[in-house]
């Protein structure tokens, strides 16, 4: 079952969190439990594969915003990273980005499924 207190040990900042869910609680966790299964995360990870930045941003953007949102520190500062590099379109090797998004991507997950 998924608390505040798994949360809090993961890194998330849920007090914060919390706060822009109108001191809702149960909002919160529900909001959070929707993060691992966001499309967004495939929608990145395709687009980037395929080279195409433009949209590889528009999916990073996105999830930072949600992330940012739910105060989900540990897996937001490698977003915000991803974020400004395809925000300038770096042609670099995204692979190590890649690798710690989704290894954050799936300790959250686990948190929420355990």
């Amino acid at each position: 079952m998924l608390t505040i207190e798994k949360l809090n040990n993961y890194g998330a900042n849920t007090i914060d969190g919390i706060k822009r869910c109108a001191s809702n609680k149960d909002l919160y966790l529900r909001l959070v439990k929707t993060v691992p299964s966001n499309e967004g995360f495939k929608l990145l990870y395709d687009s980037i594969k395929n080279n195409d930045l433009n949209n590889a941003f528009t999916y990073a953007h996105g999830l930072k915003g949600i992330l940012a949102n739910l105060s989900l520190d540990p897996i937001l500062k490698p977003i915000i990273d991803i974020t400004e590099l395809l925000r300038n379109k770096e042609k670099i090797d995204y692979t190590n980005y890649i690798n710690l998004i989704e290894e954050e991507r799936k300790k959250l997950e686990n948190i929420i499924n355990n």
